[in-house]
């Protein structure tokens, strides 16, 4: 079974005959323990507060019967691991890719009144994850307030809390309304003003921040934390 938050994904899951429905990481309607595995790929760095995203993981558990095993990946602060530059930044200089970044690349600035603000506690709560899992690698700058930076595609992150703008075809509603899926090129002012450009929040997390969250967890244990070009991964296992 596969779900997610937008009704356009899960209706295409549905156009190929796969089994999908719309609902919420936070509340899943599945049976507590039902579940031999469940994956999380890209969902939990969409959550604003450490809260939240410990939350998902805990719903994700809560899933699992026990023995299951729960794979989850988010976006890692750290796109260049290792002295190695992971395939997002590559990409950047790529053919294939590089109109894509010039119509998609937009200066990093403050965009006010977007996003709810990050309560200090929360800020409290990801530096003590931090600290817990004794990460020095990351110098990320905690979020004083609602301004968060907007994000240049395919290059470094330079703040966790962020917004990466979304550009979308003029034309069809349906292309209109997928905003997940549909990256569009805007090369001319003219068709700037005409596609819609949306700002998607991000949490990017530090080496050993996910780790520690799953860890704080007395329902899951840890089998395997790990670094997949440009992503923060664990596979858990259900107690």
């Amino acid at each position: 079974f596969g779900c997610d938050r937008s009704k356009n994904l899960v209706d295409i899951c549905g156009e190929k005959h796969f089994q999908a429905f719309v609902c919420d990481a936070l509340s899943v309607p599945i049976r507590s323990g039902s579940c031999d595995a469940c994956i999380s790929i890209a969902v939990i760095h969409h959550f604003s507060t450490a809260e939240r995203r410990l939350a998902t993981i805990r719903e994700l558990a809560r899933l699992l019967r026990p023995g299951g095993m729960a794979l989850i990946y988010v976006w890692a602060m750290e796109q260049e691991y290792k002295n190695q530059k992971s395939k997002y930044l590559k990409e950047k200089n790529g053919s294939k890719n590089k109109e894509k970044e010039m119509n998609t690349g937009t200066a990093q600035r403050p965009l006010s009144d977007q996003v709810p603000n990050n309560s200090s506690q929360d800020s409290a709560c990801s530096a003590q994850l931090l600290n817990d899992s004794k990460d020095e690698g990351c110098d990320a700058k905690p979020v004083a307030d609602s301004r968060l930076p907007v994000h240049t595609n395919r290059t470094s992150f330079h703040s966790q809390d962020l917004l990466v703008p979304w550009h979308l075809k003029g034309g069809t509603k349906k292309k209109e309304e997928n905003v997940d899926t549909v990256l569009a090129p805007a090369v001319s002012k003219e068709s700037q003003e005409l596609s819609p450009v949306f700002h998607r929040y991000y949490h990017v997390f530090c080496e050993g921040e996910l780790e520690a969250a799953c860890r704080s967890l007395d329902c899951v244990r840890v089998q395997k934390n790990y670094y997949d070009q440009g992503n923060w991964c664990v596979i858990l296992e259900k107690l």
